[in-house]
């Protein structure tokens, strides 16, 4: 990012969002946990994939759209703006109908645009909820006046995507209650791509094979972070011995926090978003499998 006065629309020091996100612990992960949970909405997902060009190259598309969040949670205003501009126009393409049958709720032909706004508050209600989850989990438990601030953020950040405030839950408590019945009503489904491609984002993102360990205890954190209704939807098993694990591996990387230099722990994870997007290629480009959507 440009050197520059201008803290953005999540001023340092000012901004809750910012302090969330600025946490390599939420970084890399809440995205992953987000496409996860985002997919069992199905007018969300498929038109999303429906209108993407990166079917074969999905990491590359994850990473991409998490370093343009990062433009506009850490950027000046004018690196924000240019980055809301192209997603804004990109939305507007964003129309469609459902090819087929999507569960009971959805039959084919039913219509899907990416600037509805029930749309939109699902896809910033799932990035929240990841975030808040992995900074509890793995930094600390925020205050009650904390996660309020918070949400107020996610309220201005949906803002920016041209999500009508008047659409999202005002409050940090209508957020958990309109959330927790989205997640027990009865329209969630995974079409089959959904079901395979948000799999993948969550356990199948391309690590070098040298961190077998790491991506071992990776795989078992997004585990154990989906919601109850979402492992029954992707069929997910997550034994007594898994939760005692993915508890201790939690506890661990909070006690052991303190002892990780400042730029392992805080700052953008461009870094690490290029190095994923790197090992997909490199397979792609050694024939080795990679999700793909053909």
């Amino acid at each position: 990012m440009a050197t520059t006065h201008d803290d953005g629309y999540f001023p340092r020091g000012a901004s809750m969002l910012r302090r969330v996100h600025e946490e390599k612990a939420v970084g890399l992960l809440y995205g992953q946990r987000a496409l996860c949970i985002g997919a069992v909405k199905p007018l969300n997902y498929v038109g999303t994939s429906a209108h993407t060009r990166d079917k074969l190259t999905p990491f590359r598309r994850i990473t991409h759209t998490a370093a343009m969040f990062e433009a506009v949670f850490f950027g000046s205003r004018a690196e924000a703006d240019r980055v809301l501009g192209a997603v804004h126009r990109m939305h507007e393409r964003v129309v469609g109908e459902l090819p087929q049958d999507a569960g009971s709720h959805y039959p084919a032909g039913t219509p899907y645009a990416a600037l509805d706004p029930a749309l939109m508050v699902w896809t910033v209600a799932v990035i929240a909820d990841s975030a808040i989850w992995f900074y509890e989990h793995l930094v600390r438990r925020m205050s009650a006046a904390e996660r309020e601030a918070l949400w107020q953020d996610y309220i201005r950040f949906a803002e920016l995507f041209q999500t009508p405030r008047a659409a999202m839950p005002q409050t940090y408590a209508d957020f958990r209650a309109w959330y927790a019945g989205q997640l027990a009503g009865p329209d969630l489904f995974l079409t089959e791509e959904a079901r395979y491609m948000g799999h993948a984002s969550a356990f199948a993102i391309p690590m070098a094979a040298s961190r077998v360990l790491a991506k071992q205890v990776h795989d078992l954190v997004l585990l154990g972070s989906l919601p109850p209704r979402v492992r029954e939807l992707y069929g997910l098993r997550y034994t007594p011995a898994q939760a005692a694990a993915c508890d201790a591996v939690l506890a661990s990387a909070r006690l052991a926090r303190p002892l990780v230099p400042a730029r392992h722990k805080r700052g953008s994870c461009a870094a690490e978003f290029a190095g994923v997007a790197s090992v997909e290629r490199r397979r792609i480009e050694r024939g080795q499998p990679t999700p793909q959507i053909v």
